[in-house]
């Protein structure tokens, strides 16, 4: 399933981007492209994240966007 419909990225690049070692929902978004234009699929990354036992830190949105992009 596509999460990310700006940079075209999947539930799978999520998952592996996690399983090889992000741990942060800003290093999700920087290992896989998510969340760099519209920010509409960050909280499907997000709830992906959580899903996958990870910790998502309190890192503010902006933060996000700024790291990515």
């Amino acid at each position: 399933m596509i999460v990310c419909h700006c940079e075209v990225v999947s539930d799978r690049d999520v998952v592996e981007s996690i399983d090889a070692g992000a741990r942060t929902l800003a290093q999700v978004c920087l290992a896989t492209g998510a969340g760099r234009n519209c920010g509409g699929c960050v909280f499907s990354v997000k709830r992906l994240l959580c899903q996958h036992g990870r910790s998502v830190s309190a890192t503010p949105l902006t933060e996000v966007a700024g790291a990515t992009g």
